[in-house]
């Protein structure tokens, strides 16, 4: 039996390249949701002519979790059981659809939520020899997700909004018993913008550029996750909130340095009085 699988990518002010980069897997797929977070703004005219497009103008920043409830909640109506979840800015390199289909027809997936491939960035994470294996966390761009078990572990955090979404959802996974299956024969590639490394006798820091909003969503929410799983992975979750590395790589080498901090402190005490979903100016 053939899998057939819908898509959901989440727009928000998409540049032609994002848009383009749609091509790259709508022919692989039955059915793409376009939530499109844009303000002011409808993007549906510069979309892909295709049948297999079902347009969601929001015209607000919803976030990425709730895109993905979306488009997880509407494949489940039409009838699928799995979910391609994209990002505007990943592309999918030909063949990689045909090999996470197959795994999935070959393999047993009743304990497996999602199944990925490698994802190729400007990390210096090294990829496993192994054909599969069950990482951590994935990025949630490129994931098939299994929606028998997104209903069951119930679904992505809508109160994240935007960073630790992915983290969350693979955590929550383990937690419930299932795994993630990554296959490392195949590959996509995730443009995560402007980050660079930089040495300091000898020590690598990353730098990745995040604009200040997202540095408060990071500090915020990745204390918000080691709350909910620090019993079931502690070295991880402490490791997650651990911030002093990339605070070192934002004052000595990115842009914006104080605004940052800043942000940092400002996510620190939110999540210290409870504060949750989108920051409110």
């Amino acid at each position: 039996m053939t899998v057939k699988v819908a898509g959901i990518v989440t727009l928000y002010n998409p540049t032609d390249e994002d848009i383009l980069n749609i091509k790259t897997y709508i022919k692989d797929i039955e059915k793409l949701y376009v939530v499109d977070n844009t303000e002011g703004k409808s993007n549906k005219d510069r979309l892909p002519k295709s049948k297999k497009i079902e347009y969601i103008y929001k015209n607000e920043n919803l976030g990425v979790a709730t895109a993905m409830n979306i488009g997880a909640e509407m494949a489940i109506k039409d009838g699928y059981k799995w979910l391609l979840t994209m990002d505007q800015d990943t592309t999918f390199k030909p063949g990689v659809m045909k090999k996470l289909k197959e795994v999935i027809e070959k393999e047993d997936m009743k304990k497996v939520g999602i199944v990925t491939p490698w994802h190729n960035t400007k990390l210096l994470d090294k990829k496993p020899k192994e054909e599969y294996d069950d990482p951590h966390d994935v990025m949630t761009s490129g994931n098939m997700v299994n929606l028998d078990v997104w209903k069951k572990i119930g679904g992505y955090k809508d109160w994240l909004f935007i960073d630790g979404i992915d983290i969350e959802y693979c955590l929550n996974l383990h937690k419930n018993g299932y795994k993630i299956l990554r296959v490392n024969s195949v590959e996509i590639d995730h443009n995560l913008g402007d980050i660079f490394y930089k040495s300091i006798r000898g020590r690598l820091f990353l730098c990745t550029n995040h604009v200040p909003l997202r540095r408060y969503y990071i500090m915020r929410n990745y204390h918000y996750i080691k709350d909910m799983y620090i019993n079931n992975d502690p070295e991880y979750c402490y490791r997650l909130v651990s911030q002093r590395h990339n605070m070192i790589g934002v004052i000595l080498f990115e842009r914006q340095k104080f605004k940052k901090i800043k942000m940092y402190f400002k996510g620190y005490m939110d999540y210290k009085k409870g504060i949750k979903g989108k920051l409110r100016n």
